[in-house]
């Protein structure tokens, strides 16, 4: 059987070990492969690993020894499953491999913006604390969480481990899912969604993007929000408005954002966010710990043996 990997290198730079895989058949493994490689690298293969790289319909339909696609990642939209299905290509993908991972980065932007710990450092380095008449020196008032709300849009398996990180900081914890949910955490409490962003000190974003939540954040719901509050998107790009949010934060309506991923990756030079104030980017990295990579990859290799003994799991068509 062979088995092209089509951009292996978010998920292995190098430091994972392919051979689980490459055990499985004749493996080749590419780091990206751009539209104009894509049919002839994946010519002749029987399986076929995708990160990013887009399998559509007229690529499905010109590969016809392709039987399996395994998605290296949760989200799905990079292959059209419907013509994956009539053509009898089976899909999976792999859930829940780093919700701690996750989780961590959203504390890593709230406490960016609450400690101030890289604006005091720059300051330190270059000679505000040598030159200070007093023993400590602070820019800024800095914030303890405790006390604080955070509301969390969307409540899956990362804003769970989001909550049980901000009770450890003894925060309330506020929640708004479509539905309401009865069966949550000691703690942490459902809320309606105008009541979480009008009070809400921080609010993170965890739901998927849907015709619902397209643009969830945008200039009405900003204003809503307190003129104190962050917000933290480790979601997808597509639920803020990002030329709002660059407004909202240019004039002070928010405190602070911190974002995990944007419209648009990589974004390209005139994102309004790039040059905004009070906010944190990091590169779409929250889910890329070693330890997170490695489960993707043993789940991903799981999925293809359960295949090939024809017992499928996490097949999403």
């Amino acid at each position: 059987m062979k088995i092209v990997v089509l951009d292996g290198y978010t998920l292995n730079p190098g430091d994972l070990d392919w051979q689980p895989l490459a055990a499985l058949g004749e493996f080749r493994c590419f780091d990206r492969t751009s539209p104009a490689e894509l049919l002839d690298r994946a010519q002749g293969a029987q399986v076929l690993l995708t990160n990013k790289t887009v399998l559509d319909a007229d690529a499905l339909k010109a590969l016809p020894g392709l039987e399996y696609i395994g998605v290296l990642a949760t989200g799905t939209n990079v292959v059209d499953l419907d013509a994956a299905s009539e053509l009898g290509i089976k899909v999976t993908n792999v859930p829940g491999y780093g919700p701690d991972a996750v989780a961590q980065m959203v504390f890593a932007h709230i406490l960016y913006h609450t400690q101030r710990l890289a604006e005091h450092h720059n300051a330190v380095v270059d000679g505000a604390w040598s030159q200070a008449p007093d023993f400590c020196f602070t820019l800024a008032p800095l914030q303890s969480l405790k006390g604080k709300t955070l509301g969390l849009v969307g409540f899956g398996d990362i804003g769970r481990q989001v909550a049980t990180i901000a009770k450890a900081f003894q925060m309330q914890v506020l929640v708004n899912t479509p539905s309401i949910k009865h069966d949550l955490p000691e703690g942490v409490s459902w809320c309606e969604r105008e009541a979480l962003f009008a009070s809400a000190d921080i609010i993170s974003l965890h739901c998927p993007l849907t015709p619902d939540t397209l643009q969830l954040i945008n200039s009405a719901r900003l204003s809503a929000m307190k003129p104190s509050a962050i917000l933290i998107n480790t979601a997808r790009g597509g639920l803020v408005d990002e030329q709002a949010l660059a407004v909202a934060l240019s004039r002070g309506e928010i405190a602070a954002a911190g974002v995990d991923v944007l419209s648009s990756e990589p974004p390209g030079a005139d994102n309004p966010l790039l040059s905004a104030p009070h906010i944190s980017i990091s590169p779409h990295n929250a889910w890329a710990t070693r330890e997170a990579r490695q489960n993707l990859l043993t789940i991903a290799v799981d999925n293809l043996k359960g295949y090939l003994a024809g017992q499928l799991i996490n097949q999403v068509n």
